[in-house]
Formats: structure tokens, sequence, C-alpha cells
């Protein structure tokens, strides 16, 4: 080892009374400052202009320094540009010279030489990683509450992969005494690694060898906040093999040995590296770190809880992937290892997770009649052989959908969908027709739970002209419960959904929560006495009227201390028709759930085109709080019909107009039987509706209202929260002048400091 440490010593010595050691430090310093400068300014800008509204800047940590934009993935895209310029001479400079065969002669073992030369690239990169941590301490002042475990795993992962191509680049060196030659040759290798894993990859063995060997994405986990063991390993694995390849290139020059006994030699090297990376990537012997303040890598505690609970069993994910499908790209071969990556996260905490890939073609809905009008005279296999053509890939894998038996993909409009199964439970996860495509946490949590318990069952009464469930019509409620493609529709949330007639049968015994939505004819005796079993029974109810319907709902809401008032709500707007309300959320309405915080904060409402006030008594049974209040000082109720045609509206006190804040919205609870009922009543049915949800303008939190009602009826069992705490790093702590003095700083005071001290020592040098 002390023979090593003095090579080392050394090749520094060497290598920084040379200029191309300190031009690099320069310009990479450089390169750091300018990155980091030019984003903050831009973060600086937009908070200037921003105001007291900084929700933009949260996680600013992440935005300035993470990928996909941040400055660590900028210096990583170009610091492979750095060490073949100091790696080239590392023994190439030793065998042109000649003085390889003085190190030969000497009693100095091949390998002491191979590491202190390493040894010594391991320190230069260390200086490199000093320079990139100057913007680091820079973000710790400038950044109010910076996240510095994700900034520091940043800095180690790049100072992993800096290491790992000076391995490479010595053993380039070892091979040629021209040093151009090695530096092309370290740029030839380092290309490959970087981009092997995006070849052959519709082949299954060699798809997983490559993803082994490819070391791009290695550091991006990393600069994420995210270190497993698994990455790290794979860092010293890659150092293992160069070296080793090093050390016997260079005895091979001293031995003579039989061909055959070198190749062996060469691939028991790779043999082992491939065994060492192989085991330590299965999900029994990962270790992970998620450095970042708010966890953002790992689940959430929900979601922990719920897969820690599945022990009885492995979970199977068999992906049903349709050629015709446009989503088919997202499924194909060469997107697995991707597939895997999104499931990371729960196969650390449950290690037997199966999956299978099952390729088929069948007509893609929602037109199947207009997809087979651009194929006239061809059969289905016609068209899938005429897609696979254009794909590059064989029939072979690809099954005809009427073939597949126990799953019903029609029900699916022939997408791709993924069939969970676990201790003899299944359930589908869906893609969506959004640009996230694929489920969040908060699906799949809510997919994998629909497995351990049972999911709570929403119906829908039918029957008095009420609202339907699934039709997308502007009045209708399809995309909240039953739009497979909307992922925050209720059966993609772990809701059960289905519609409900009771004139002739009883409510069933699994319905958890009762829909009233907008019934326009009174309700027969046998409907009416139903429901009011329900009611007495304990059962959770949202019932929802429109004005002018007050009759057919005020007799049932009478029982429940509850009244929908004459009239209905005006409110001024320059914009809007006078009919559209948007009252505030209550803080019972923003405890419903997390998602309704930052809406609350924000004094965002929930629109609701015309919509009835309601009063409430409280001598009644129920405890009663009022979930949303209309605006005082630009709402009232307005008693008189409204005239849609006018242009203005007025309040009239003498027409029986009454301005103040009142409930259009009310959640009642008490206990009975042991548990607690809960009741939403609302004064208006569109704020569930398709045209709602919809709606640009204005702002409004309908879809985190109407999903924390449900979520709230069901007992906070559906949907997962997967809320995380709010990145306090939402603000710079800096002036322009201050933006100025920094990148005097370190784009003029820190690389001159550096080039005067490069050029003293080379000066001295030379005088020597």
């Amino acid at each position: 080892m002390k023979n090593a440490l003095n090579i080392a010593r050394l090749e520094l010595s060497t290598l920084f009374f040379s200029p191309i050691a300190w031009f690099l430090l320069i310009v990479f310093l450089f390169q750091c400052g300018i990155t980091y400068t030019g984003t903050l300014d831009n973060f600086l800008i937009m908070q200037g202009m921003g105001g007291d509204n900084l929700s933009y800047l949260n996680g600013l940590t992440e935005k300035i320094f993470a990928p996909p934009f941040g400055i660590f993935p900028a210096i990583a895209s170009k610091i492979y540009l750095y060490l073949p310029l100091l790696t080239m001479g590392l023994m190439s400079r030793e065998i042109s010279s000649g003085t390889i065969k003085l190190l030969y002669s000497s009693p100095i073992k091949v390998r002491e030489i191979v590491f202190g030369k390493f040894i010594a690239m391991m320190i230069y990169c260390a200086a490199l990683a000093v320079c990139l941590s100057i913007p680091v301490f820079a973000g710790l002042s400038n950044i109010k509450l910076a996240d510095s475990g994700l900034m520091f795993a940043g800095v180690f992962g790049l100072y992993l992969l800096l290491c790992a191509y000076s391995a490479i680049g010595l053993f380039m060196s070892c091979l040629t005494s021209y040093q151009v030659v090695a530096a092309v040759s370290t740029l030839v290798m380092l290309a490959v690694l970087n981009y092997i894993g995006t070849l052959w990859q519709d082949i299954d063995f060699v798809r997983d060898l490559t993803y082994f060997l490819s070391i791009s994405g290695r550091t991006s986990r990393m600069t994420q906040g995210a270190i497993s063991s698994k990455d790290v390993i794979y860092f010293v694995v890659i150092i293992y093999i160069f070296l080793a390849l090093s050390i016997y290139k260079l005895q091979s020059g001293r031995e003579s040995r039989s061909w055959l006994y070198k190749t062996g030699r060469y691939s028991l090297i790779i043999v082992v590296a491939l065994v060492v990376g192989y085991f330590s990537s299965r999900p029994g012997f990962i270790a992970y770190l998620d450095t970042t303040a708010t966890l953002r890598n790992t689940m959430t505690p929900a979601s922990q809880q719920i897969v820690k609970k599945m022990k009885d069993g492995p979970l199977e994910v068999d992906s049903y992937i349709n050629l015709l499908d446009q989503r088919y790209w997202n499924g194909q071969p060469s997107q697995r290892n991707a597939d895997v990556i999104r499931w990371e996260q729960y196969i650390r905490y449950k290690h037997d997770i199966h999956f299978k890939y099952i390729y088929y073609y069948s007509i893609p809905y929602p037109n199947p009649e207009m997809f087979l009008k651009s194929y006239p005279g061809l059969s289905m296999k016609k068209i899938a052989e005429q897609y696979a053509k254009s794909f590059k890939t064989g029939m072979d894998r690809f099954v005809s959908g009427e073939s597949l038996a126990g799953v019903n993909l029609a029900a699916e409009e022939n997408r791709y969908v993924m069939h969970l199964t676990y201790n003899g439970h299944s359930t589908f996860l869906r893609l969506f027709d959004d640009p996230g495509v694929f489920p969040s946490e908060a699906e799949t949590g809510a997919a994998l739970k629909r497995m351990i318990i049972k999911g709570p069952k929403v119906a829908f009464l039918k029957g008095q002209l009420e609202r339907d469930q699934a039709k997308l019509g502007d009045k209708s409620y399809g995309y909240v419960s039953t739009r497979i493609t909307f992922r925050y529709s209720l059966v993609n949330q772990g809701f059960d959904v289905d519609s409900v007639e009771l004139r002739d049968k009883d409510l069933p015994d699994d319905v958890n929560t009762l829909v009233i939505a907008d019934p326009r004819s009174d309700f027969d005796a046998a409907t009416l006495m139903r429901i009011k079993n329900f009611i007495d029974k304990g059962g959770n109810l949202l019932i929802a009227g429109e004005p002018g319907k007050q009759s057919v709902l005020n007799p049932l809401l009478q029982t429940l201390g509850v009244q929908m008032m004459d009239g209905m709500i005006v409110q001024q707007s320059t914009d809007y028709a006078p009919d559209l309300a948007i009252p505030h959320m209550t803080k019972t309405a923003a405890a419903f759930s997390s998602a309704l915080a930052a809406p609350f904060e924000d004094s965002i409402g929930v629109s609701m085109p015309s919509v009835a006030a309601l009063s409430y008594t409280d001598k009644g049974p129920f405890t009663i709080r009022p979930l949303l209040l209309t605006d005082p000082a630009h709402s009232w109720n307005k008693r008189q019909p409204l005239n849609t045609d006018s242009s203005t509206v007025a309040y009239v006190p003498a027409d029986g107009d009454e301005r103040k804040a009142l409930p259009t919205a009310l959640g009642l609870t008490r206990t009975i039987n042991g548990k607690e009922q809960r009741i939403v009543v609302t004064g208006d049915a569109d704020f569930l509706s398709n045209a709602e949800l919809g709606r640009g303008a204005p702002r409004h939190a309908n879809f985190y209202f109407n999903t924390a009602v449900f979520g709230w009826l069901s007992g906070g069992e559906f949907p997962i929260d997967t809320s995380r705490p709010e990145s306090k790093d939402n603000r710079l702590r800096m002036s322009n002048a201050g933006m100025n003095l920094l990148k005097a700083l370190l784009l003029g005071i820190l690389p001159g400091l550096l080039l005067v001290l490069g050029t003293v020592l080379l000066i001295r040098r030379k005088r020597k």
C-alpha cells in the first residue's frame, strides 16, 4: 500500500504541474458556476414577479439541482468530456517514454502501479467534487431551508461517476502508447456504457444484461436523493472490472501465458462482476437511503402499511398489452425495465412481486367502427400483422384477444391494463388518458388495498330521473364515478360504483354510501320508506338538490333537520353568469382531506352553477356543520326568479333577498349502532358533473372537494392518502445585488484564484 501511495503522490505532482489539470479545474468550476447562477437567476425573476404566491417555488432545491432540469444532470451530461484528457496519459505516457520498464524492474507490483494511478485520479476527482460543492454550499445559503440531503447525495453520485470514468480511462491508457488513441478509446467506451441500455431491449436475457451494464441513470437516482446499495455496488463493480483488466493487461507484458489462460482470466473478471451485480440487484439484498427532507423517493406511510400487510403470498402483476391500442408503445418489451423501475418502491417492501406480460390484438375502443373503417377488407389478424410490421416485431408473441380467458378486457375497452392477483383476490390497475399515463401511488395503493379489504360501495339512486352515474354528458357523473380512463374517478380510487332502484327491492347490505342526485319527481312511498330505513340503520348519504326542486327533497331532508331554502344564490361577477356561485370551504370541509389544505388556504372555492342555500336546526339528532359558505360581500339568496337576460343583477331586500354567509353544503354526523353515520347535503347537483370537473375558469377546487367528500363518507378508507409534508424550501434568500455578487464570485473571483494558483505553481516548476 505504501508503494501505491508513493506512486499516487508522484502522479499527482506530475498532474498538477501540467497546464491541462489546472485548465480543466478552472473550466469545470466555471461551468458549475454558470449553470447554477443561470438557473438561480431564472427563479429569482419568477420570485420577484410572484409576490406572495410562491406555490410554484415549492421544492426549490429539487428544481435547481435535481433532474430533469437541475444543474446535476446538466453537469453529468458533460462530465465525460473532462476525464479522458487526464486519464489518456496515465499509462500511455509510461509506455511511450519507456519508464514502464523501470517500474517493471523495480520491486513494485503491477497492482500497486495501477492502484497508485487510480488513487491519484480519485484525489483529482475529489477536487472536481469540491468545485461542484461550491454551488451546493451557495445553495444552502441562497435557498430558504434548502434540502441539503438531496444536494450532497447528488455530489456523492457524481463523484462515483467520476471515479468510474477514471477507472475506464486508466484501462484504455494501458492498451496503447498513443495518448490521443487512449482518449478517443475512453470516449467510445463511455458512450457504449451510456447507450448499451437501449440496445436489444426486445430480447429478455440481453435486456437484463445490458440494463445492468448501462451506466446511464445510475447517477440520476442519486441526484434525486435516492441512494441504493445496488447503485453504489454497480460503480464499485465497474471500477473493479477496469482496474482488474488494467492489472492483467500490464501483467501480460511480463509473462508468457497461453491465450486460453489469458482469456479465462479476463472471463473470470467479468463473471465475478456479473455475479456480484446480479445478487446485489436482488430485492432482498438491496438497502435504500432516501436523503430528501420530504422522503419523496419513498412510499408514503399509508402505502407502506398496505404493502406490509400483504404477507400471505406473492403479488402477480399480469400486464395485458393490445398491439392495436395507442398505448402499446408503453408496454412493448423495450419498456419493461422502465416498468420495473415504476414498481421498485413496492418491491422494496414486498420482494415477491412477479411480472408477466401478455400481448394480444383486439379492436380498440372507444370508436371500434371508425377504427375498422380505416382498414376496409382486412381481417383483424391482417390489421395486427400490419401494426406488427410497423413496430418491427414479429407476430409470434401476439394472440387474439378472443382467445384470452379469465379477464374481461372488453370491459376495459381493450386497453393496456394490469391485472393484479393476490391471495385469491384480483383487481385492475389502469393506464389513463392524461400526461402521466401510468398509475400514481394513489391509484396503485387503492388497487392493492382492494385485495386486502373490501372496497366501499357507492350506489346511485335511480327511478326519479336522477343524474346518471355512467354517462358522459355535461350533467351526468361519468367522470367522477365510473370513467376508467380518468385516474380520479371513484372506480380508480378504490370504490365500487353501482346504481339502484328501490321501488321493488331493498337496498343491498353492502352499500356504504347512497347518492341521491337531483331527483326531479316525487319519491314513491316504497322508495321513500327504504331510504328512511337506510338512514335509520346508520347508512351514509350524499343528497344533492337543485333550485326549483325544493318540494321533491325537503320532505326527506326535514327528517334530518335540513331544508333547501326558496330561491337561489346569485353572485356578482364581471365575467360569469350571476347564477354561478363559488362558495368557499370551511375548516370542517378542509379537514376531510390533506388535499384540501392548499385550496382552503388560497380561498379557492367550489363552483356551483344554480345552487340553493340550505338552512338547518341544531335540535335534531344530528350534529350539523357547514362545509361550503357563500361570500356575503358578493353574493346573496335571491327569492324571486332570476332574469338571465339582464346584464346586471341587484340586491333587492324588498323582494326578500337575504345577504349573509349561507351554507350550500352541510355535513351531518351522529353515532348510531356503534358507528358514526355521515351525511352530506348540498343545494347543487352540478358540482359533481362532468361539465364542472372540466371547467377551466374560474379557479375551483371541485375535484379535490368531491374526492374528499366520498373519502369522508367511506370513513377515510379510500382514496389512499399519499400526501407528503409540504416542502419548506420555497423562497430564495437573496436580492438582485446579491445575485450580481454571487456571479462575480463564482464566475470571476474563484476561477481567477485557481488560475493564479496554477500559474504560480507552473512557473515555479519551470524555474526548477
